[in-house]
């Protein structure tokens, strides 16, 4: 594994190959009683001895994601945070996993019939996580699992996988039973076997579209997506905040971790009367972004995950320029190194604004009327997530009503989760939700008992 920044060797880890990757799986297989007879209380003490760990182990875990991610050190010891928040939700909820009694009586040939409902783990899982969010999102998929009594194979991404592997650590110091969990860096080609193996019964995927092949190979088991999207903004002619605090929120939501996340702001859609304000505070507060070493602690803009991701974005930007965008503020890409990009007016066909750039670019454009900008949020492929400033109630209301995405985020940037929220999103965004609550449904299924009272 190399240094994002230096691109020096940082670490060796070992590969999988496809006998280990079957031999995880049967172990999978084979821990299903055993964790579903875990009672919920020992759940709640691995997760909770999970977030005490992390807390003792806090700088070295952000350490290990500024050099294998190439994040901030400041991002990176808050995903360490969400990484403990996380385990921490799943801790509470894993002895919150609720039934209901059914009134069964609802004609005379029911009568002397009561029902009841629980929730069962729905068996192994499979897990695949990117690069982007190495210790959150693998902790989205585990955390859960563990709450709700599901063993599991995780594949980590090949560019990031030491902070699944130090999480792996952690887990190995409890008392789960034995094959309950394996965490394997694998070859794609081996990693197959998580997707098409039919002892899996769920199978959680995090990345790119090529998520929906993978759904197509899956078979019977249950598949949950989390895809992608080019996340929209609207800046309404009243944004219900000073203008300086939503430059601030878009630029922070556009440029974290260099746009490579998945509701990074990539659309800024700002009404006529405030757009000639927002775009000269806009331009002056991207210009200063610091771009460098992700371990110094005044670095804003870090490395993209490798050289091929930024010649990419590089090219669109490129070609957005040639179709018309004009280009407010960048700079010239040295390696794997970005600067911010801020466009304006880039054609609706350029892959700057189709697709998702999952790098540090955001375009500009203004509109007139709220309904236009709403349904120019909606020209899309995608539906993640929208943010919307506005002091109108009624146009959050029908931004609520109308956007067609799996969350919006009213007066902030659709950049904005917090980790018990379901999360997830419509078209090419994916399938199912994420959040602790929601995975823990997924990977739950209910158990009907009908009990008939002979007398």
């Amino acid at each position: 594994m190399r240094d994002k920044y230096s691109g020096r060797i940082a670490t060796r880890v070992a590969l999988a190959d496809g006998a280990t990757v079957r031999k995880a799986l049967v172990a999978a297989h084979r821990a299903r009683p055993a964790m579903a007879a875990f009672p919920p209380d020992a759940r709640r003490d691995v997760l909770e001895h999970c977030v005490r760990r992390f807390g003792e182990r806090a700088e070295e875990l952000a350490l290990a994601l500024c050099i294998e991610a190439g994040k901030p050190i400041r991002d990176a010891r808050g995903e360490v945070t969400r990484l403990i928040d996380t385990f921490r939700i799943a801790a509470g909820e894993a002895t919150r996993i609720q039934g209901e009694v059914l009134e069964l009586q609802v004609s005379e040939r029911a009568r002397g019939y009561r029902g009841m409902v629980k929730r069962v783990p729905i068996g192994a899982c499979s897990f695949i996580t990117p690069f982007n969010f190495p210790l959150n999102l693998v902790a989205h998929k585990v955390a859960p699992a563990i709450a709700a009594g599901c063993p599991f194979v995780l594949k980590p991404a090949a560019k990031t996988p030491v902070g699944a592997l130090i999480i792996a650590g952690v887990l190995a110091e409890t008392d789960l039973p034995k094959g309950a969990f394996s965490v394997l860096p694998c070859s794609n080609e081996d990693a197959a076997q998580l997707v098409e193996d039919e002892r899996i019964a769920l199978l959680s995927f995090t990345g790119g579209l090529v998520g929906w092949e993978l759904k197509t190979r899956a078979g019977k088991k249950k598949v949950t997506l989390e895809l992608g999207g080019n996340a929209a903004c609207i800046v309404d002619a009243d944004p219900g905040a000073d203008l300086d605090h939503v430059v601030e929120r878009l630029v922070s939501g556009a440029y974290y971790q260099s746009g490579q996340s998945c509701i990074s702001v990539q659309r800024i859609i700002a009404h006529a009367d405030v757009y000639p304000a927002l775009r000269r505070k806009l331009k002056a507060a991207v210009a200063k972004l610091r771009m460098g070493d992700p371990r110094d602690e005044r670095t804003f803009i870090g490395p993209m995950i490798d050289e091929a991701a930024a010649k990419r974005v590089e090219k669109w930007i490129r070609d957005a320029r040639k179709g018309g965008a004009k280009l407010l503020v960048g700079g010239d890409r040295e390696g794997n190194m970005l600067p911010a990009a801020l466009l304006e007016n880039v054609p609706r066909d350029a892959d700057l604004y189709r697709r998702e750039v999952f790098g540090p670019v955001a375009c500009l454009e203004a509109f007139d009327d709220f309904d236009d900008a709403l349904a120019r949020a909606n020209d899309s492929d995608f539906g993640l997530q929208a943010g919307v400033f506005t002091a109108s109630l009624a146009h959050a209301m029908r931004a609520w009503d109308r956007l067609e995405v799996g969350g919006v985020v009213i007066g902030d940037v659709p950049s904005f989760r917090v980790d018990s929220m379901p999360y997830g999103g419509v078209r090419d965004s994916g399938l199912g939700r994420e959040g602790v609550k929601s995975a823990i449904g997924d990977m739950t299924e209910p158990r009907l008992m009908v009990i008939r009272d002979p007398s």
